[in-house]
């Protein structure tokens, strides 16, 4: 069985221990199938409906349509091995607006290169990320984009200058109340914030101070 944060365990190596105790902790606990339940203070894209207009590009499960507050959420994952033996982590992020529930959905996975992971975003695997993963001074993990590209068929395109799409991303800790926090904002030189989602999630099998 896999941990559930393999995949960034093996691409922060030694910095890992740097990570809150509780994030640490977390990530270490050895789970195939996983759940997670929380709300985001705001979330989606701004551009509504028109983000759709990219759909049939980038495949299905990858666009969200939708712009909200307190929007509940839930995300599932599955750890694995890839056939390489590399950790993977295959994601799937329920978003509860309002009127429509909407999903994204991605494989991440362990490069063998410090510091990087790979993720194939949507049903497809369309686009993919190239992210740098780190830690901060508080003890949260951050990912940042470093490359981006587009795969259509056997032809890979990298998306760069005014067609690139920066991801930062930061998983945090808040002690107050014992939960994740999430925060992650997608954005192109050209349209500006494409995607964000700012909130707080707990895994369903979280004990509060598990770590201490």
């Amino acid at each position: 069985m896999t941990a559930r944060g393999a995949a960034f365990l093996e691409a922060l190596g030694e910095e890992a221990e740097r990570l809150h105790p509780e994030i640490l902790a977390q990530m270490r606990v050895e789970a195939r199938n996983d759940g997670a339940e929380g709300v985001f203070a705001v979330a989606g894209s701004r551009f509504g409906r028109l983000a759709a207009l990219a759909s049939p590009l980038v495949g299905p499960r990858l666009l969200v349509t939708r712009f909200g507050r307190d929007v509940p959420f839930r995300i599932d994952t599955v750890s694995g091995r890839s056939p390489s033996g590399r950790p993977t982590l295959d994601t799937v992020r329920e978003f509860r607006f309002a009127d429509t529930t909407q999903h994204v959905v991605d494989r991440l996975f362990a490069t063998g290169h410090p510091g990087l992971v790979q993720n194939a975003l949507g049903s497809r695997g369309r686009v993919e990320m190239l992210e740098k993963c780190s830690v901060t001074d508080d003890g949260a993990l951050r990912m940042r984009t470093r490359a981006v590209a587009l795969r259509l068929g056997r032809c890979r395109i990298a998306l760069r200058g005014i067609l690139r799409i920066d991801v930062d991303l930061v998983d945090g800790w808040d002690d107050t109340h014992d939960r994740r926090t999430i925060e992650m904002r997608a954005t192109s030189p050209v349209l500006g914030t494409v995607l964000e989602y700012r909130g707080w999630y707990r895994y369903a099998d979280a004990t509060p101070g598990a770590a201490q």
